[in-house]
């Protein structure tokens, strides 16, 4: 089980590290100032500075041949494997707008996923080009906000056949990245057979963010933050029509295409969470060495040889279950990995937290504030231990995993 650093993409990952700490890094923090700065007030219209900072860092990316590596296992990008993906992905993951710049950002990874992997030649004809050149914006709506949605076989949206359309009517949110105003698609889950089998009465679809009848609520705040002008959205469908062909592989094959969607996109997340405790760590280690109190480095008082050593320990232990949850996926496909990626999705998100929260520790009242993109992680990592599934839920599919191993043996 070979998990290290591959010849064909440790060339990548240095550039990809040096243009994230010499070039991204010390712009993001003006670009989050940015926000609510609009001449409309609008805290999700986007800023001229905003958008030539974007632009400016993504023309550097695609000049040096960084660009679009989430395409893994395909003609159309490297031909990575998701173990060399992972190390890529955790560089990107220590700042936040890191991600975006390289066009590896969620949820566009994942739905270009769902659009190469699925879509027929007239939806990749329409979507693909912009969202692979990073013109547009897209998100996936599945949670709801009337039914506990971690069991998506309560999704209840609905969608029905009218003629040559169908007709959706309901509500979504947490729809991340709809607050954008670049955002143009959004990739539906919908109930289309209420009474049909438990699996096969959801059917995903494509629809134009721009349709008529759709309304944004307001957007969901975590800890008291709208994560403007990216956003998680509350989104009302008031009798939105989308052409038949809208339809994402087949009508009631909706839990397919989201199980082939998430699979990727939860290890995803948990690279990108192991690049965040890592930037935490070097932040708490920075902080320790550079600050006195009682006479003293920070670092020499109370526990805290034994807080940097146990995050350094924590790290590389979810690191090393994160690449063997990568290589099941090379080798034996997204089901069969199914079971370790649910291992990390809970482990990665808590290890994380708990390395931030340390770091927030050792630079007391300023890491929790706007001075440290500290407690924007933390914001962060607490959101991933519920999307694409709360921790529960993992825990489930992991249990049950270990007890099918030995259920024949059972008295």
């Amino acid at each position: 089980m070979d998990l290290g650093v591959s010849d064909r993409v440790k060339p990548l990952v240095e550039a990809v590290r040096r243009m994230v700490r010499d070039e991204i890094a010390p712009l993001d923090a003006e670009y989050h100032a940015e926000v609510g700065k609009h001449p409309s007030g609008d805290r999700f219209a986007m800023t001229d500075r905003q958008m030539e900072i974007l632009k400016s860092l993504k023309e550097k990316a695609k000049s040096a041949g960084l660009w679009n590596f989430w395409l893994t296992d395909s003609d159309g990008g490297y031909g990575l494997s998701t173990v060399e993906y992972a190390y890529l992905a955790e560089e990107m993951g220590a700042v936040s707008i890191a991600p975006e710049i390289f066009n590896c950002n969620a949820p566009d990874t994942g739905n270009m996923e769902v659009l190469e992997r699925y879509g027929t030649t007239d939806q990749k004809a329409r979507w693909l080009p912009d969202l692979m050149e990073g013109r547009t914006r897209s998100a996936y709506l599945m949670t709801e906000p009337q039914v506990a949605s971690s069991d998506a076989t309560q999704i209840s949206l609905k969608c029905e056949r009218q003629g040559e359309d169908w007709v959706l009517n309901g509500e979504k949110y947490w729809a991340t990245g709809a607050g954008d105003p670049r955002c143009a698609l959004y990739i539906v889950m919908a109930c289309t057979d209420p009474d049909g089998p438990k699996h096969a009465r959801h059917t995903m679809l494509l629809v134009p963010a721009d349709s008529a009848g759709i309304e944004k609520l307001r957007p969901m705040e975590v800890f008291g933050h709208d994560d403007a002008p990216h956003g998680h959205m509350h989104i009302r469908f008031t009798d939105v029509r989308v052409p038949g062909d809208a339809v994402v592989l087949g009508e009631g094959r909706g839990f397919e295409v989201a199980q082939g969607r998430l699979g990727p996109g939860r290890i995803h997340h948990c690279m990108r969470a192991i690049g965040r405790a890592e930037y935490a760590l070097e932040l708490m280690v920075k902080r320790g060495l550079s600050r006195e109190a009682f006479g003293k480095r920070l670092v020499d008082l109370g526990s805290n040889y034994d807080i940097i050593a146990n995050a350094r320990i924590e790290i590389e232990m979810t690191r090393l279950l994160c690449l063997k949850a990568a290589w099941m996926m090379d080798h034996a496909g997204v089901r069969a990995a199914q079971p370790w990626i649910s291992k990390v999705k809970v482990q990665a998100p808590l290890m994380a937290l708990k390395v931030v929260d340390e770091a927030m520790q050792m630079h007391g009242a300023t890491g929790l504030s706007q001075d440290t993109p500290l407690a924007r992680l933390y914001c962060d990592l607490r959101t991933l231990r519920l999307a694409d599934g709360p921790d529960a839920v993992h825990r489930r599919q992991v249990a049950r995993a270990e007890l099918r191993k030995f259920s024949n043996d059972a008295p």
